[in-house]
């Protein structure tokens, strides 16, 4: 297992447990690296939003965790944030979540010989696909591997 999906799952281990106390549920985790500096990344959610208050107590109550765990050797910065509106679906759960909902994304080669881009209504999932279906109806299947990033779409 790499060292970053390590971090994250023993992170979100410890974030479970304070999320339900607070509230919350966990909706992803990221540890990565962006120039010299560490990230630690949490994202939480809740019915109808969370708000300031739900990200401090997180924040405080896992920085209390994780320095009493200390299984970080980089330094690093702890972030508690919402997913956002626009929000990535990278995990099972979260496609769960999105059936019938309307995404976009892009790929990493053309899928139709010439496009990236893709927007729909995500009708299903499976652990090697995604399906999309377009304004038409006609229906996308993506293989995951090929996905770039997919994620909400806010509407305006």
């Amino acid at each position: 297992m790499a060292r970053q999906s390590k971090i994250e799952e023993q992170a979100e281990a410890l974030l479970t447990p304070i999320a339900e106390r607070f509230g919350v549920r966990v909706y992803d985790v990221d540890y990565s690296k962006e120039g010299p500096d560490y990230y630690l990344r949490l994202y939480i959610d809740k019915d109808g939003g969370v708000n300031i208050g739900d990200c401090e107590n997180v924040s405080r109550a896992m920085s209390d965790a994780l320095d009493e765990h200390d299984f970080i050797q980089d330094a690093y910065t702890l972030e508690v944030s919402s997913p956002g509106l626009g929000r990535t679906l990278t995990k099972d759960r979260h496609f769960a979540q999105s059936i019938g909902e309307k995404v976009e994304g892009t790929t990493y080669k053309p899928f139709d010989g010439k496009n990236k881009s893709f927007d729909g209504i995500l009708q299903a999932f499976t652990e090697e696909t995604v399906t999309i279906a377009d304004e038409t109806g006609k229906e996308l299947i993506l293989p995951r591997k090929d996905i770039a990033k997919i994620r909400l779409q806010i509407e305006l």
